[in-house]
């Protein structure tokens, strides 16, 4: 408790000398601080997880390639359906 009791007293004095320092710093906490509470911070977290980086590239599959699909249409990796039922 001691510490928030100097941390105020700092804030004081730092207001009554320069208020517009001191306003720019809060800003600046606040926009540091607002991504980690604001809930768009999660669905664009999980919308990148479930977003592949590279599509896959249409090739014709000779059946020596397992790792890649018959076909471009076919769904490969996760769904996407909780993104629709926003």
């Amino acid at each position: 408790m001691a510490g928030l009791g100097r941390l105020g007293a700092a804030l004081r004095t730092l207001w009554a000398k320069e208020p517009v320092i001191t306003i720019s710093l809060g800003i600046t906490a606040v926009a540091m601080l607002s991504p980690l509470v604001s809930p768009f911070a999660k669905y664009s977290g999980m919308i990148n997880r479930a977003t592949p980086y590279a599509y896959p590239v249409p090739v014709r599959d000779d059946g020596a390639m397992p790792e890649v699909p018959a076909h471009p249409c076919d769904k490969e990796g996760l769904s996407i359906e909780w993104l629709k039922r926003l």
